[in-house]
């Protein structure tokens, strides 16, 4: 009885009666309902896909989480908001966000970069566990339209995003951030603000810091209904107003029933928004989405082929913008790309913008190493699917580091004898991951292979016109080392 009143109380929190949308729905919040859920090509053949993780936490220029650590005394970024902007009793992060101006944000022009560079969907940040929403809310007044740049962001990236042909999804952080903002509530143990409440506390800022939670709800995800419920207001309003082709939480699909209602709401209204076809994908960190929606690993890649699509997300460097950062080599993300479309996965990437918006010339240069490289070489990504192997040599073998978030970690040190392989039609396509320093022989793709097993008739060096020596020999396909390789790192090779 309490499950049936509660769904009641949730399909009229969502609008959902006897007309509109509840007539094309599909899904329930049932496992059983959820698994007839199936993979868009468009998901599966686009392999690459851009992210702005962006917003107000870049003015300080201090990388992520800065909302929650200016308020963690004695933190390096309590320290600098200490010694640049005030105290946080004083000046807190509502008086961050008025400096989130935007002013150099062009997001016709990046994102007609991000096509050139590759990438085939865009993904803009929603809400960051900051509770700052960048599109034009209902809701409450702490969003992009109202305040800093007084844009709707996410519909401006949407609006070039569908100019340029790409997919456009949406992050939301959201659900972290009830506990997350916690700090926030909180004073000085010691020195002159000793006791005196961080503007948090102030009950005139509730909507933007959330209200102080219980002492024992402190986990990533929130216990308080009145918070979930909240949750599912903001992120059915994100839907209902953007319609995206994809959806990424950052935890795993939040809140239990609650979460699985918006769950079902984004399939059934995305069924309703395009005709009947359902487009929709949607991103959590659950270990196991079992066919449910696509399984997202933060910062690190499944180690073999896994049975359903899956996503890693990761960033060229820090998550938000940070004075002196390390990025990663544009053939770090290559290798990345390539190793994630082996075992079934798709890469999103962020960009890191400036507190400005625009990119760095470092970033540029970056982007620009990647798209010369799908350019020669996207006929073996785009549209493919993982071989019956995904690699050979020593990276399969050797340990690898974990990654932070789970799987193994998204960046490592190949050699000129690791390969990786996908396939598309009569044709596998073989990766060299470093830049062969020899004749390439690949076992799996012998004569007598048990995998393979078949003649083969013709290899081409993507990007290339120059005609190569090869043998199919029964242990081995060998490859003569190509008399001129390219100039990019990752070298992939045609086998039909």
């Amino acid at each position: 009885m309490k499950k049936v009143l509660y769904s009641l109380f949730i399909s009229a929190l969502l609008g959902l009666g006897s007309a509109g949308v509840a007539d094309a729905q599909k899904f329930d919040t049932s496992d059983a309902s959820l698994k007839q859920y199936q993979y868009p090509d468009w998901f599966r053949d686009a392999k690459f896909g851009i992210w702005s993780h962006w917003g107000p936490q870049a003015v300080p220029r201090q990388g992520d989480w800065y909302a929650k650590k200016m308020y963690q005394e004695g933190s390096d970024d309590y320290n600098y908001h200490l010694k640049t902007y005030g105290h946080p009793s004083v000046f807190g992060y509502k008086d961050i966000i008025p400096l989130w101006k935007a002013e150099k944000w062009d997001p016709a022009a990046l994102m007609k970069l991000y096509k050139e560079v590759g990438a085939k969907y865009f993904v803009s940040m929603g809400t960051h566990h900051d509770n700052f929403f960048l599109w034009n809310s209902k809701i409450h007044k702490w969003n992009a339209v109202n305040m800093g740049p007084k844009k709707d962001v996410v519909g401006l990236w949407q609006a070039e995003a569908k100019k340029q042909g790409l997919r456009f999804g949406i992050s939301e952080h959201l659900g972290a951030s009830y506990t997350w903002y916690q700090p926030s509530h909180g004073a000085d143990k010691v020195g002159k603000y000793a006791g005196v409440p961080y503007d948090g506390a102030n009950p005139a800022y509730q909507d933007l810091y959330h209200p102080k939670a219980a002492p024992e709800d402190k986990e990533w995800l929130t216990t308080d209904p009145e918070n979930q419920k909240n949750w599912l207001a903001c992120i059915t309003e994100l839907i209902d107003m953007y319609h995206p082709d994809l959806l990424y939480s950052d935890s795993e699909l939040p809140f239990g029933e609650v979460g699985r209602t918006m769950l079902a709401h984004y399939y059934n209204s995305d069924i309703a928004h395009n005709g009947g076809v359902l487009s929709a994908v949607y991103n959590c960190k659950h270990k196991a989405s079992e066919g449910r929606w696509v399984q997202d690993i933060e910062r690190g890649v499944a180690d073999t082929i896994s049975e359903f699509p899956w996503q890693t997300d990761t960033s060229i460097g820090d998550w938000y913008y940070k004075t002196g950062q390390k990025y990663k080599t544009g053939t770090e993300v290559v290798q990345m790309l390539v190793d994630i479309v082996s075992k079934n996965g798709n890469l999103l990437i962020n960009v890191v913008q400036t507190p400005e918006g625009d990119l760095e010339q470092d970033v540029i240069n970056i982007l620009k190493e990647i798209e010369i490289w799908t350019k020669a070489n996207g006929e073996g990504i785009y549209g493919t699917r993982p071989w019956k192997l995904y690699g050979e040599g020593p990276s399969t073998v050797k340990k690898q580091e974990k990654g932070r978030f789970g799987g193994l970690k998204d960046t490592r040190a190949y050699e000129s004898t690791d390969i990786r392989f996908t396939q598309k039609g009569n044709s596998v396509y073989a990766f060299c991951m470093l830049h062969p320093n020899a004749d390439i022989s690949i076992s799996s793709l012998g004569k007598d292979s048990k995998l393979f097993g078949k003649t083969i008739s013709n290899v081409t060096m993507l990007g290339s016109k120059q005609k190569l020596s090869w043998k199919q020999n029964a242990d081995a396909l060998v490859i003569s080392k190509p008399a001129k390789l390219p100039v990019w790192q990752v070298v992939a090779f045609k086998i039909n």
